[in-house]
């Protein structure tokens, strides 16, 4: 199949889960959302950790609806911080992996914290890919940020309470070079956190994550890389992002992306350092749906270092004496 035909099968792909997801799709997620998700793999599926080989560094901040506060006047704009580290055993088909998520709305703070392994198996020109992780979630709550309409006799008004939780979930990769396709699985457990009265419990619901792309060289170094990510909570309720990004020498990238129903984004990055393993990124979010109760611009900040593994090779070095040559 030539570029053109997986070109045309991708839109066309993409259109009809994009027509579908906009008849069904409701936004009651409780992950955190980041626009440049295309560079964040790990994130969404385990099965990401040290597929790539080296190690892998990235940082992420995220200003969603920038300056918006509530109708009491304080600010309630989510807030998130995304840290992730990944490496691969040398000679092994073993992967591992690290990911940091401080995600704050308003008066409501999580913080996760996730340790992941994965196995990379290779078939004919392809990886397949299994990944798995184990971490800590914790949730608080400001009872002073909380505007309560019908205020409970129970429910404290000032003071701050927060409780952790085991999480897990797991993930499957298939990258056959030219394209991809990852389907994962997050909070599999469905911790919940009731703060120490039953009557306020808040289940961490299971958050499903399907993940495709192609990866296209249409001339010279031009990369182009369309891809679509198809986000559900508990399989009630959908949404998608889909996004096409264009990279020039491995150094200067730009794409456009649109989150259903709620913006269209503006992408830029940069690589500096001669071997561009220093990455810097930047998304632009213009919000298009729910403007009664957001900002209109949200920002995302990103930096990746990239680490290669070396391989030394020891070179025979010919000794000559007199006598003898080895």
């Amino acid at each position: 199949m030539n570029t053109k035909s997986r070109l045309d099968n991708f839109l066309k792909t993409g259109i009809v889960l994009i027509l579908l997801l906009n008849a069904v799709s409701a936004y009651c997620q409780q992950d955190a959302q980041f626009t440049q998700y295309m560079y964040n793999g790990m994130f969404y599926n385990p099965a990401f950790a040290g597929k790539e080989g080296g190690y892998r560094f990235s940082a992420l901040h995220r200003s969603q609806w920038l300056n918006y506060t509530t109708t009491s006047g304080q600010g309630g704009a989510p807030i998130t911080q995304l840290i992730t580290a990944e490496g691969r055993l040398e000679g092994k088909n073993i992967g591992y992996g690290i990911s940091i998520v401080n995600d704050q709305i308003g008066a409501a703070g999580n913080l996760e914290i996730n340790l992941k392994a994965s196995y990379h198996k290779k078939i004919n020109r392809a990886t397949l890919s299994f990944g798995g992780y184990a971490g800590i979630f914790s949730s608080s709550l400001d009872y002073g940020g909380i505007i309560v309409v019908n205020p409970e006799p129970t429910l404290p008004n000032a003071g701050k309470e927060g409780q952790l939780a085991l999480d897990f979930g797991a993930g499957i990769l298939y990258d056959r070079g030219d394209y991809y396709l990852g389907l994962s699985s997050k909070h599999l457990n469905q911790p919940a956190f009731d703060f120490g009265d039953g009557a306020y419990a808040n289940q961490l619901k299971n958050h499903s994550y399907v993940l495709f792309g192609y990866r296209i060289r249409p001339i010279g170094q031009l990369r182009i890389e369309p891809s679509l990510l198809i986000k559900t909570v508990s399989f009630n309720n959908f949404s998608y992002d889909v996004s096409v990004m264009a990279t020039h020498q491995n150094k200067i990238n730009a794409g456009l992306a649109y989150r259903g129903e709620e913006s269209i984004s503006l992408i830029l990055g940069y690589s500096l350092l001669r071997d561009n393993s220093l990455k810097l990124g930047y998304a632009f979010d213009l919000v298009t749906g729910g403007l009664d109760a957001k900002s209109p611009t949200s920002h995302e900040l990103m930096l990746r270092y990239v680490l290669s593994s070396s391989n030394r090779e020891i070179e025979r070095v010919i000794q000559r004496t007199p006598r003898f040559r080895f």
